[in-house]
């Protein structure tokens, strides 16, 4: 007996690979700071940036307003989010419950090669600082966490991090620009230092400290 044919696609479906992309593509540029917060976007200018139809655009959007990385109006107009003051305290308290608790973790696995790593990657946070890049730096900050937390051996944990980062993108570039850092932030030194110490509440301080400093001078 034959086996069943696969299902024919529904006219005029997007492709899976199609939406996931621009997903992806999108999540990336917002997560990283690309977006500022309250800038507009346009299922048409989103085709066009990824070369796809409106489906592909319009199911990438719905699933980043969902995530609580975009924001749609009951007019339909599509944004980066613009936090309240209430809403940014809750995502920094969110940071220091979920980073403190990754970095705590991956500590006993903190070898001298993630060690060495974390040092190199804030070598290239300093270079983004030096040249002003936002986003660079942006990226460079967020994937030195990332490194640390991946030894937590969490993933759900760090799947829920990422979340908050992704809310969190446009608000961070904004924060970016009135820091005016000129250079890179001294609590990487010291998360660096407890880790080669194995000091777990030097550590759980650092990490706290570094993640919701910054935010309090947005609601200050």
């Amino acid at each position: 007996m034959l086996p069943d044919p696969p299902p024919t696609p529904a006219p005029n479906a997007p492709s899976p690979a199609a939406h996931d992309r621009v997903y992806r593509g999108l999540r990336s540029q917002i997560m990283y700071g690309h977006l500022s917060p309250g800038q507009a976007l346009t299922l048409r200018g989103i085709g066009k940036e990824f070369g796809v139809s409106m489906t592909p655009a319009r199911e990438a959007v719905r699933r980043l307003v969902a995530e609580g990385a975009l924001q749609m109006s009951s007019s339909g107009r599509v944004s980066a989010p613009e936090l309240t003051t209430d809403r940014i305290e809750e995502l920094a308290a969110l940071r220091a419950l979920l980073e403190v608790e990754l970095a705590t973790r991956a500590l006993p696995r903190a070898h001298m090669a993630l060690i060495e790593r974390l040092s190199s990657l804030n070598s290239v946070v300093a270079e983004m600082v030096a040249k002003h890049d936002s986003a660079g730096y942006i990226h460079a900050n967020l994937n030195f966490h990332r490194t640390l937390y991946l030894r937590a051996q969490a993933p759900a944990m760090l799947a829920l991090a990422e979340t908050v980062w992704l809310q969190l993108g446009p608000t961070m570039r904004a924060l970016y620009g009135r820091m005016r850092q000129s250079e890179p932030p001294r609590y990487h030194r010291l998360i660096i230092a407890a880790l080669k110490a194995g000091d777990e509440p030097g550590l759980r301080l650092a990490v706290r400290s570094d993640v919701t400093t910054g935010l309090r001078l947005l609601v200050a």
